[in-house]
């Protein structure tokens, strides 16, 4: 995200606007945290990880009266623009706020679970991603020292893109996601796979979805169902969501923050930055939030086929 803040604020000052930072997102709004912005406030940041911006939730923002406040704050401060940058909470909240007060919004979409329509990918989807892999690769060492069976969990409650896209590129055995209800003959042929061609060690990335069971869910049934197998969990957790970005993260957010500029400049609004193809498009927030990013079901074929 903090390569996206420098690349709108350095935008938008070369084309002779005024910047203002918004503190904590849309509770900042409310509390009146802004403050003026200049080239210098971004130096130095293309490099870190999270935001320097903050980020909370704000239930108040969701009300009337909370919106009215964030109005208010907006008008004292000369405000006549936002760009926001997050997931489908952020990009609802920009919708409903922009159809109110008829405020030009664009959004970048920020999430690591990568599962906004209209774009390939997402910021800090891929620094997440890679994450895994180096937590992935360590964990082999002592799975494969031990001849266990690790079921490491991932985030992506409602999307399977980091625990598919991980698997791959970890060489794990399977990946058990919320697109996919798990089934016993499934898990069973996994279990195969794994223990009975020569391995003596598996690992299988699950997603922290409630349809999935989570790491823990899938544990405890392979313990009662093949307890013959020694089965230890890993939950990565927040460890995902943070580190030095990486250097596709950095010039993906780069990109679609210079966009927003442009977009305001071209009298855009309500519109979400994303990449298709390698090229900048502009996504209509009601289609970013509503409709359903598919995974390519050729990845499960991918992945079938090499972690035999």
């Amino acid at each position: 995200m903090n390569a996206a803040i420098r690349a709108v604020t350095r935008a938008a000052i070369a084309n002779g606007m005024k910047v203002k930072g918004i503190y904590r997102g849309y509770k900042g709004m409310i509390t009146d945290e802004i403050t003026d912005f200049e080239t210098h406030n971004v130096s130095n940041i293309v490099q870190r990880g999270g935001t320097i911006l903050k980020t909370a939730r704000s239930e108040q923002f969701k009300t009337p009266e909370g919106m009215k406040q964030a109005y208010d704050n907006m008008m004292k401060h000369g405000i006549d623009a936002l760009v926001v940058i997050g997931g489908d909470g952020t990009l609802t909240g920009a919708r409903s706020f922009a159809q109110k007060y008829n405020i030009p919004i664009v959004g970048l979409p920020g999430t690591i679970d990568n599962d906004l329509y209209g774009t390939d990918t997402t910021i800090g989807y891929d620094t997440a991603l890679n994450t895994i892999l180096e937590c992935v690769d360590k964990i082999r060492d002592t799975a494969s020292s031990h001849d266990r069976l690790f079921f490491i969990e991932v985030m992506g409650r409602d999307a399977g893109f980091l625990a598919l896209n991980g698997a791959i590129a970890s060489g794990a055995e399977a990946a058990i996601i919320p697109e996919i209800s798990l089934q016993k003959d499934q898990l069973t042929e996994m279990i195969k796979a794994g223990f009975r061609n020569s391995k003596n060690s598996s690992i299988v990335l699950v997603a922290e979805s409630e349809v999935t069971g989570g790491a823990m869910g899938v544990a405890e049934r392979v313990k009662k169902e093949y307890p013959q197998f020694d089965v230890r969990v890993s939950i990565l957790g927040h460890l995902q969501r943070g580190g030095r970005p990486t250097a596709q993260d950095r010039i993906l957010a780069t990109r679609m923050g210079v966009a927003a500029i442009e977009a305001l400049m071209e009298d855009q609004r309500n519109v979400m930055t994303g990449i298709q193809n390698d090229k900048i498009v502009f996504v209509p927030f009601a289609q970013a939030i509503k409709k359903c990013k598919p995974l390519d079901p050729n990845l499960f074929q991918i992945m079938n086929l090499v972690s035999r």
